[in-house]
């Protein structure tokens, strides 16, 4: 079966936080041939292991590390790299993935009123404006 997996399914899977989902969206992943995972999917997914579980950035970072590594998931990996790069260096994974995507989709000069998102792509090499 090829899915494309919400983020309550990669969550319990992760968290085992509620035990009956969590057998339920680990025999799912298992037994998929192909697991597609989309960037809303991964942003909310960061979202909710940084604010709601309160796991550090690096254990974050290990954790779609390892969705990377498994062979049936599918996503966008240079975005994937990119938002992990900016949560790595203390900002937000949705950052990377929205100043990757715009550079992709014709954007150069990443904006926004985020001073720390500023400074990271900044950092990073990245076209930016600080707005005020």
């Amino acid at each position: 079966m090829k899915i494309t997996a919400d983020t309550n399914v990669l969550a319990r899977a992760v968290l085992q936080d509620d035990p009956a989902q969590a057998v339920v969206a680990s025999r799912l992943l298992r037994e998929a041939s192909l697991i597609a995972v989309s960037l809303p999917c991964l942003c909310e997914l960061v979202w909710v292991l940084r604010q709601g579980a309160k796991l550090s950035k690096e254990e974050v970072a290990a954790t779609i590390r390892d969705l990377l590594a498994v062979r049936s998931v599918t996503m966008n990996r240079p975005a994937v790299e990119a938002g992990l790069a900016v949560l790595e260096a203390g900002g937000d994974f949705a950052d990377g993935v929205m100043a990757y995507e715009g550079t992709m989709l014709g954007g150069k000069t990443f904006a926004s009123f985020d001073k720390q998102a500023i400074a990271i792509l900044q950092k990073q090499g990245q076209s930016v404006r600080l707005l005020e």
